[in-house]
């Protein structure tokens, strides 16, 4: 794990994988908190979008108002990780979406939803992953009605592949990945966010 001030992360909080991200990043050396309200943006260094279903967690950050804070972080240069569901919200474009469907944006890709199948599709592989620690040790990801990048602009650093198609990608201060790594107790991928956070006070 990384060694440093122990920045602040939150988790948006509205729906999905948020208890687990929360225990990922405090495990890798953040002061995780979760985010419901924009006055619980403020004075944060990063934030995590978690998986879930990313229709409801659009919805939900329209109705909470937080949709215009976070695009406006996003913009500013906030480090943003986002998981499966949060992969979909940090697209700049995304293909089967809801007609109304909208992303905070950031990373120049085009995502496709449930590009892996059904729940019951669900499948778990030993990923090589660009930029973890030890990285020649494979990550365990887990993919579960998973997204995949299907266009991937020129400033964006693909970091892990299946069968050919980008499964996490970085693009400066963002990172996105198809899977969930905080189901695993493999630390990995929230210890490189949470390095990135770091590297930008």
């Amino acid at each position: 794990m990384v060694t440093g001030p122990s920045p602040v992360v939150g988790v948006l909080a509205v729906q999905g994988d948020v208890r687990e991200h929360l225990s990922a990043l405090t495990a890798a050396g953040a002061t995780a908190r979760p985010v419901r309200r924009p006055s619980e943006l403020d004075d944060l260094h990063g934030l995590v979008i978690p998986g879930g279903e990313s229709t409801t967690i659009d919805r939900l950050a329209r109705i909470f108002e937080l949709h215009e804070p976070i695009r406006d972080l996003i913009a500013d240069g906030l480090p943003v990780y986002g998981s499966c569901a949060g992969m979909i919200q940090l697209a700049d474009q995304i293909v089967d979406g809801h007609a109304d469907q909208q992303t905070f944006g950031g990373i120049d890709m085009t995502v496709r939803r449930n590009a892996f199948g059904r729940q019951v599709d669900s499948f778990e592989v030993d990923l090589p992953v660009i930029g973890i620690e030890d990285a020649d040790r494979p990550f365990p990801a887990v993919f579960i009605r998973a997204p995949l990048v299907e266009r991937a602009g020129p400033r964006v650093q693909v970091l892990a592949e299946v069968d050919g198609a980008a499964v996490a990608v970085r693009q400066g201060n963002l990172l996105a990945t198809s899977f969930h790594p905080e189901m695993t107790p493999d630390r990995r991928v929230h210890a490189l966010f949470v390095q990135m956070v770091r590297a930008s006070f």
